[in-house]
Order: structure tokens, then C-alpha cells, then sequence
């Protein structure tokens, strides 16, 4: 289940979607699905079995998951610095801008155990936050509590269809865009591009808004991709031809198991080395384990499958960057291949 625009990157560069414009969706992304979702008899029976939580005894790993917060780095522009504060939520330096991704401050999210590490973060020590990307809907994603942290005229880029949520909330600066589309900040430029996965965050607004992941292009420096949440498929194939010269790909690697209910939505760790090599990108930075226990893998062994899976590729270890949460790293210079710009 795939349309036009999934199938079909730009081949010029489009005009970047002004900032703040109110635009109409239809009332269903039900069409951009790559499978169906899983049935409520599915779901029930994964609860029954209790296959949506890490084996009992396999949560004294829980106090091994790494950790290791430091200062945020200095970055201008031309420099790209990426800091992880759990899960899905990083703090880039990039342009000059900081940004927050899928920002999730908060201890415990709806219908999920408390999260298992600390943010890696303190919010008193962000600096001021110039733009926060959404990749979907996903509490785990989009978190009330934290954006009521943020100046209501902070700059809210979202998938279509979820901007009336954020202007309920008071944001006044939120731009919604539609997959291969873009809008700049400060002379950054921010595309949204395709995922496999799904939305919602009640029960009648299933596949209401948009999901997908950004590309996040500095004309000077670095450019980075966050994939928010994703299943394994050639949209990062068309992601790599789209934006050439990746040079670091955030990429989720938890949240797998079992892998009837999660396969079409999530990758596994394995899933993850291949959608890096799809992407052509220079770095890899995995994200969305260590953080919230959602599925039935135990703690440990995204980390411990992903190096295996890089080891048997053959990858250099200094291109996979497994940083604890609350670990910094920085990009210097400029783009490591020459690019065009969707």
C-alpha cells in the first residue's frame, strides 16, 4: 500500500514551504501504509502472551545500559554536533541552530513503564531551542508535557495533517509538510521524506497525520538524517539517491521483538546496518532502545545484535557511533561529497 509521492522523489530542487502556512490534508494517510496494520485479536494475543515486554529475567541488564551525559559541545556554523538524550530525542548543533528531535523529557509516556535511563540532558541545560522536528504522532514521539516546556513561538516542523494539534497547544509557528518536501530555518535546510510506519494517538485518528523522518542539510557543513521510527524497505535507498553524502544517519535499532507484530514498523539492528549501507551515509548513530522498554527484546541485545551485524559487514568500528545516552559527538567541515539538494 504505497502512492505516487512515496514512489517518487523530487528530481529538482522544490521551492522550501514558507514557515507557519495553513495548508488542507486529506482526512486519511491510510494509503501511504506499506502493510496493514495488525488486527485487535493480533494485538490482544501479544499482550496475553506477554511477548510486548522484555523477559523477566533478562531486566538485570537494565542497570548496564550506557550512560554517560556530558556538556554540550560548542558548535557554529559549518559543524554539526549531535548529543542523544534517550530514545528518539537528540540535541543538534547544526548551521548555528539547535534542535531538538522528537523531543521526550519526561519520566513516563502514556501506557509505557517508566523509562530506564536518565535524560541525558537537563532542559536547564539546553541552550534556546530554535526548531523541533516530529517525525510522527507516537507518544513515545510527540510528547505534550516536554513541548509545554518550549516558548509557544518555537518553531514546530511536523508531518502533515498534525498541525492543528500543535496551534491547539498554542505553538504559532508550526509548518506541516508532506513527504519529499522542505522548508529552511536560518539558511538550514529541513526535507521530510518517507518511513514505513503509521499514526495515531487515540482511538478513532489511525493514520489521521503523516510519519516519516527528516534530512537536516547544512550549505556549508554537514548534513544528517533522522529516521524517527521506521520498518525496513527501499525508502532509504531513495532517501541516499535523494540526499547524497549522508554523513550521519540516525537510525532506530530497537523496539523489534516479536517480529510479527513489529516487522513492518520497526527495524531490527540487523534491518539497521542494511538501511546505512542503502543510504550511502558516512556515520551511524543508533537510537530508540536504552531508554523506554516497549517490546520484547531483552535490554541488551540491540546493541549486541547491531555490532554483529556491523562486524559481519565489514564496516570500520569508527563509523558507527554507539554513544551513550548523554554522549556528544561533532562533525567538522564541509560536506564530504559534493550534493544536490531535493
Amino acid at each position: 500500500m504505497t502512492d505516487q509521492s512515496e514512489r517518487m522523489p523530487a528530481t529538482t530542487a522544490p521551492a522550501p514551504r514558507p514557515q507557519g502556512e495553513r495548508r488542507t490534508w486529506p482526512k486519511s494517510f491510510a494509503d501511504r501504509l506499506t502493510e496493514p496494520r495488525p488486527g485487535l485479536r493480533t494485538l490482544v494475543r501479544a499482550v496475553r502472551e506477554c511477548v510486548v515486554r522484555p523477559p523477566a529475567d533478562t531486566l538485570r541488564q537494565v542497570p548496564l545500559l550506557p550512560v554517560d551525559p556530558g556538556p554540550l559541545p560548542d558548535a557554529g556554523p559549518g559543524t554539526l554536533a549531535v548529543t542523544w538524550a534517550g530514545h528518539a530525542s537528540w540535541v543538534l548543533r547544526v548551521g548555528g541552530l539547535t534542535v531538538l528531535t522528537d523531543p521526550v523529557w519526561s519520566r513516563r509516556i502514556p501506557a509505557t513503564p517508566a523509562r530506564v535511563t536518565p535524560v541525558g540532558v537537563p532542559w536547564e541545560e539546553l541552550p534556546p531551542v530554535d526548531a523541533v522536528v516530529i517525525s510522527h504522532n507516537h507518544y513515545d514521539h510527540l510528547d505534550a508535557p516536554t513541548l509545554r516546556r518550549l516558548p509557544r513561538s518555537t518553531p514546530l516542523l511536523v508531518p502533515a495533517g498534525l498541525g492543528a494539534w500543535c496551534r491547539r497547544r498554542g505553538f504559532s509557528r508550526v509548518t506541516e509538510l508532506d513527504w519529499w518536501e522542505a522548508t529552511e530555518i536560518g539558511g538550514v535546510r529541513f526535507g521530510f521524506v518517507p518511513a514505513h510506519h503509521w499514526s495515531r494517538r487515540a482511538l478513532t485518528d489511525t493514520c489521521r497525520s503523516l510519519w516519516g523522518g527528516w534530512v537536516i542539510t547544512d550549505p556549508a557543513g554537514p548534513r544528517l538524517y533522522f529516521a524517527g521510527d521506521t520498518g525496513y524497505g527501499d525508502c532509504f535507498a531513495r532517501i541516499g539517491r535523494a540526499y547524497p553524502g549522508i554523513d550521519v544517519a540516525l537510525l532506530p535499532i530497537g523496539a523489534y521483538a516479536p517480529r510479527r507484530l513489529l516487522k513492518a514498523v520497526h527495524v531490527d539492528p540487523e534491518e539497521a546496518v542494511q538501511a546505512f549501507l542503502d543510504l550511502g551515509a558516512a556515520v551511524m548513530a543508533p537510537m530508540h532502545w536504552a531508554t523506554f522498554l516497549l517490546s520484547g527484546e531483552p535490554p541488551l541485545e540491540p546493541l549486541t545484535r547491531l555490532h554483529a551485524a556491523w562486524d559481519a559487514a565489514g564496516l570500520p568500528r569508527a563509523s558507527l557511533w554507539d554513544l551513550p545516552v548523554g554522549a556528544s559527538r561533532v562533525v567538522h567541515g564541509t560536506p564530504r561529497t559534493p550534493r544536490a539538494t531535493p
